[in-house]
């Protein structure tokens, strides 16, 4: 199966937006809209802070268990709630990723977990504001009890041969899809942080 690794749910050449960030967090004065070439940059014209804007990097595992996955439906309030995907989230600036990889799971399905590998590192173009940058790690269950929690409504077992209930993200289709045909082993991770 052919890798697959930038997923683009709109048209990122369009123009991008910069509503949300106007000011200066250093010096509080407007800031300017820079462009270069491709690139466009708000920078402030008294301190020249630039604001860049850059994805936000996250962790998702694909738990396996007996040739089944663990998948949970999106609770309503969040990016496209509603629709399944595999659990993880967004890396906090204090964490490394398998620390997060780790508190996410244990948030989102009260599991704990033995992370095996990375098998995968992907872009996704989700909307012109959110752009995320997630490494996949392949884990297996240790403990817990599985229950829904933070960002998940529901959890369920899935066949990693499908089929499987409307997905959230077409990256995390494909990663079980390529798993399951391939049974990548992955790199290693560093065992001091990969087990807690």
């Amino acid at each position: 199966m052919k890798t697959k690794q930038i997923f683009e749910a709109y048209n990122r050449q369009g123009e991008r937006k910069f509503d949300t960030l106007r000011f200066c967090p250093r010096c509080g004065a407007r800031c300017d809209l820079i462009s270069s070439g491709r690139q466009s940059r708000l920078e402030c014209p008294r301190c020249r802070f630039i604001l860049y804007q850059n994805p936000s990097p996250g962790v998702v595992a694909l738990i396996v268990d007996d040739g089944m996955v663990l998948l949970g439906k999106r609770a309503k309030n969040v990016f496209l709630g509603g629709k399944w995907s595999l659990p993880g989230g967004f890396i906090e600036l204090d964490e490394d990723f398998l620390s997060a990889a780790h508190r996410e799971i244990l948030e989102e399905t009260g599991l704990s977990i033995r992370i095996i590998s990375v098998i995968g590192v992907v872009s996704n173009f989700l909307s012109p504001e959110l752009h995320t940058l997630v490494i996949v790690l392949l884990a297996e269950k240790t403990g817990g009890t599985l229950r829904p929690g933070d960002d998940m409504d529901r959890l369920e077992w899935f066949p990693l041969s499908g089929s499987y209930p409307p997905m959230a993200f077409e990256a995390d289709k494909h990663i079980i899809d390529r798993y399951h045909k391939t049974k990548m082993a992955g790199i290693p991770v560093d065992h001091r942080f990969a087990s807690f």
